[in-house]
């Protein structure tokens, strides 16, 4: 089989990195990849733009591309499995009408109050003056979100009402672009975050194993926002009877509920849930993808070769599969990032030592990097992911952060907390 793609981060390496471990794979090529893509023994990058659907299209038919893996949200959202799939091309990525789920946080949050999934209260406002009265009403802490797609950065969780105000302010002022016609404002939940990501092909959904993100800048989860600073991988705290209250309350409702909208969904559905120090959860947001950086932690464990599990969701025959086989341990990603991330950076420092991290067992795993000059250099925010895998997390965490011990570019920056959680509890 040939495979193609799409997206150029951590989490596209690593679906890369996966589907080439199987025999069944003779080439991947990455639309437009980045510089650990490129690097990779049959793994191509094609220097396209994510949208460009009309050209990945002419690729895939002239290169006999057996299957299309669509990594971020955008091109989903914007229904590039839709056109790929009018060409005749099996797609892995839901239809515009599914990436709804994502696209929209006030088409999501209506579905799980259609469906009975449990969920944060909330309102839905299109002008600042009535959310700025609501805010005032409600008092804070409270949750700020622009409506549609904000790269993981338009969410504001204000601890004042002035928060509030300028976070309402910004959203309606532009910074989010069109992502913020809408604000959706909600209650503020206390507890642990986990994301649950399942694969479906419309009729099953099974999930994979659970994670954990570290959302936010700083150390001891401070700071502003950002894609995703680190994951783990299983999460002790969603236990096999949380899974399956889980998979019954929220996954199947929520395939249930897009099903009764006429909406055939195959792909990845990610439930980011909050855990209360009670047990209890709800869904804080879903997503229509993969997510990043919580696929570098969790296909590592994976034994269950991918490409057969993407293909039975393609086929709508998830059902027939055997269960999901992972690897005894755990899995640990922590991201180096450019100095100055999630604000401005600089591009182009040139990045050593990562064939001496993975000498010492850790994988690292690219997102914004090229190659230039024959050498690897900064091309983003995240820049890379290195992951360790251990029998225990406490093994797992080590090889990660030996690994990051031996990197170095200029300005880079990393937190040295990932999974801190986890080690307290024990």
């Amino acid at each position: 089989m040939k495979v193609l793609v799409i997206g150029n981060g951590g989490r596209e390496h690593t679906l890369c990195w996966k589907l080439l471990q199987s025999k069944q794979i003779e080439q991947v090529v990455c639309v437009p990849g980045n510089g650990g893509t490129a690097s990779r023994e049959n793994c191509y990058n094609l220097s396209l733009a994510v949208d460009d659907f009309e050209n990945i299209s002419k690729y895939a038919s002239n290169q006999s591309i057996s299957l299309v893996v669509v990594g971020p949200e955008v091109p989903l959202a914007k229904g590039i499995a839709d056109y790929l799939k009018s060409q005749g091309l099996m797609v892995f990525g839901p239809s515009k009408a599914g990436a709804q789920i994502e696209a929209s946080k006030a088409w999501a949050k209506a579905l799980m109050q259609e469906a009975g999934i449990p969920t944060a209260k909330a309102a839905v406002f299109t002008e600042a003056k009535a959310a700025l009265s609501y805010v005032k009403a409600q008092g804070a802490p409270i949750v700020v979100k622009a409506d549609g797609l904000a790269a993981g950065k338009g969410v504001t969780v204000a601890v004042t009402v002035e928060q509030a105000q300028a976070a309402i302010e910004a959203i309606f002022q532009g910074q989010f672009g069109s992502a913020g016609k809408f604000v959706v404002i909600e209650e503020c939940l206390t507890g642990q975050e986990v994301s649950v990501l399942a694969l479906t092909d419309g009729l099953t959904i099974r999930p994979l194993l659970p994670a954990q993100d570290h959302k936010r800048i700083g150390e001891g989860d401070t700071g502003e926002n950002t894609g995703g600073m680190g994951a783990y991988a299983p999460a002790p705290i969603a236990s096999p009877a949380l899974m399956e209250r889980i998979q019954k309350e929220v996954l199947e409702k929520a395939i249930a509920a897009l099903k009764a909208k006429g909406i055939d969904y195959r792909g990845v559905l990610y439930a980011g849930l909050m855990i209360t120090p009670l047990g209890e959860f709800k869904v804080l947001e879903f997503n229509c993808r993969f997510g990043d950086p919580e696929t570098q932690a969790i296909l590592p464990l994976l034994e269950t070769p991918l490409e057969d599990l993407i293909l039975a969701c393609v086929q709508q025959r998830l059902g027939e599969m055997p269960p999901i086989t992972w690897k005894q341990g755990s899995a640990v990603t922590v991201v180096v990032a450019s100095g100055g991330y999630p604000g401005a950076y600089e591009l182009g420092k040139v990045i050593t030592g990562i064939e001496k991290a993975e000498a010492l067992g850790a994988t690292v795993f690219h997102a914004g990097t090229k190659i230039h000059a024959s050498q690897i250099v900064t091309d983003g925010g995240r820049v890379l992911n290195v992951t360790g895998v251990g029998e225990n997390f406490e093994q797992a965490l080590a090889q990660a952060y030996a690994g990051i011990e031996c990197i170095h570019f200029e300005g880079m920056y990393y937190r040295r907390d990932i999974g801190y959680r986890v080690s307290s509890e024990e």
